[in-house]
């Protein structure tokens, strides 16, 4: 069969010669070359149906055919991939256009964001920046004004210096001229024209805070010469001597104070149940008398009235109460502290209580009246202890403030203060017999003062490192006890300053004192218990 050379559909070109040395496999391997050149070559030939049909098929199969040949090169010659043609590669191109412009939409929303974040930062830091600047403007003239406040305070202060000790002066010599005539007149005995006289001259304009009902300071007399003798002649038990004869389980929460009766072996226990309780010393068991329940938070202190038949208690309530043993019950509540109140102490005479607070004042109460007859003003940190020394009118104060003063109750004038500790004190003692003062403080030091040198202590003796809570004089004055937070009875010579201890608390020790004769020490602490030791 003869084929026709001259018709369209069956004309196939014929081979180009070249020189060169045919690459077949080069050829083979670029098939963009060859759709090409089948395109053109039907496009010219007219063949517009071959050209359909081919692209139709051409393309419908392309992507199978580049996936399998891909397959088969990587198989053959890894490493070698073939370059897509122009529609697959416009096709690729369009989708990394579609994801960069979704990309590129979402980095111009952050950056909107962003600058907006940044606009709200920047007005918060100008607003905080103008702040500042008040504030260090505020800063700068307020210490301006310090400064000058300062120096316009120091230059009154030698003033203030010179007034302070004419004041100290003329208050000890109007206190010396009282005792002097108060002595006369209870050596010679003044005449009734006399004493009208005296009154006369020295009574002073009518106050309108005066009450019908106050009571009088009576005159310091002293103590007895004899009593004063028996005591200086009682040498006391030395420190071995004591040891542990009875142990009295008073309240299951901490005892915080203690109090002997002036005249009988019957001990007050106050605790942070807030309750008191009123124990005879046992003998050979121990025996509660009678308790008190009225104060609506701990008691902190005690303190029996010099006739024995009623009893003061403080509490940190902020309230001091008065309770009457013939009534059972709480006859005087006296409210004025502002914080806690510390402790309490009666007078000799028995118609005035003074009390101090962690308020930072002491008050003196008049029991007749009912009522603050003086609130002393001095210290500067909570008044820890107060107590009236024996038969007289001076009262003895020791504060946080590190320092101890002595006052006249009658007319509320500090009269001395005690300076030489170096930590908070917590409580302070008179001794009767040798006219000595010992205070205790927080770090366990505890110093002995003469009342008429208060510059400097006389002795100081080292019980710490622990906190001392309260000291108590024997009746001669040689022997000090002490209550230590290390759960120890410290026992102190004072005049040679040697230490020793009694064991027998399980907590800190709070309260300690002497029994009348000096030959039994009554402590009490946090675990509850009362210690008698002979």
């Amino acid at each position: 069969m003869k084929v026709n050379r001259h018709h369209p559909e069956t004309e196939l070109p014929a081979p180009k010669r070249n020189s060169e040395p045919p690459q077949a496999q080069t050829l083979s391997n670029i098939p963009e070359a060859v759709d090409d050149f089948l395109r053109n070559f039907l496009r010219r030939a007219g063949l517009t149906r071959t050209l359909s049909r081919f692209e139709g098929e051409w393309y419908g199969s392309a992507l199978r055919r580049l996936t399998d040949t891909l397959k088969t090169v990587a198989t053959a010659a890894p490493g070698v991939y073939f370059i897509p043609d122009a529609l697959t590669h416009r096709h690729l191109l369009q989708s990394e256009l579609e994801a960069v412009r979704a990309e590129t939409e979402l980095l111009k929303e952050e950056v909107l964001s962003a600058g907006a974040s940044l606009v709200r930062i920047q007005r918060e830091r100008d607003f905080h920046r103008l702040q500042h600047q008040r504030v260090s403007e505020d800063k700068r003239r307020l210490t301006e004004d310090f400064k000058h406040l300062k120096k316009h305070l120091e230059s009154y202060e030698p003033v203030l210096r010179q007034m302070e000790e004419k004041y100290q002066t003329a208050v000890r010599q109007k206190m010396l001229l009282s005792f002097h005539r108060e002595r006369l007149q209870s050596s010679t005995g003044p005449t009734p024209a006399q004493v009208k006289e005296e009154r006369r001259k020295e009574k002073p304009p009518a106050k309108t805070t005066a009450h019908l009902k106050d009571s009088e300071f009576p005159p310091c007399s002293g103590l007895p010469r004899a009593y004063l003798e028996q005591m200086n002649s009682h040498t006391g038990k030395s420190l071995a001597s004591f040891s542990l004869t009875c142990s009295i389980r008073a309240h299951q929460q901490p005892i915080s104070c203690i109090d002997l009766h002036p005249r009988k072996l019957i001990l007050v226990s106050a605790s942070d149940d807030s309750t008191w309780r009123l124990w005879v010393l046992p003998e050979d068991r121990e025996k509660m008398l009678l308790s008190g329940e009225g104060h609506s938070d701990w008691l902190s202190g005690c303190s029996f009235h010099p006739d024995g038949s009623k009893l003061a208690t403080t509490s940190g309530d902020t309230t001091v109460r008065l309770w009457d043993f013939s009534r059972g019950c709480c006859v005087l509540m006296l409210s004025g502290h502002a914080q806690p109140t510390w402790a309490c102490s009666f007078h000799s005479c028995g118609h005035f209580l003074a009390s101090c607070s962690a308020d930072r004042t002491a008050k003196l109460w008049d029991l007749n009246s009912q009522r603050c007859r003086l609130t002393l003003r001095r210290h500067t940190a909570s008044v820890n202890s107060v107590c009236f020394l024996p038969s007289s009118n001076l009262l003895l104060t020791c504060s946080a403030d590190k320092t101890l003063a002595l006052w006249d109750a009658r007319v509320g004038v500090c009269t001395t203060t005690f300076l030489g500790h170096c930590h908070p004190c917590n409580h302070a003692a008179f001794s009767s017999a040798t006219s000595m003062v010992a205070s205790c403080d927080s770090s366990g030091i505890i110093n002995t003062w003469d009342t008429r040198k208060p510059t400097s202590p006389m002795a100081a003796a080292d019980t710490g490192p622990l906190s001392a809570n309260q000291v108590a004089f024997n009746h001669s004055g040689k022997m000090l006890a002490v209550a230590s937070s290390d759960g120890l009875v410290k026992l102190v010579e004072v005049d040679s300053g040697s230490v020793s201890s009694l064991e027998g608390h399980r907590d800190s020790v709070q309260s300690v004192t002497f029994d009348h004769k000096g030959e039994t020490v009554i402590s009490a602490g946090s675990d509850g218990r009362v210690n008698i030791w002979s």
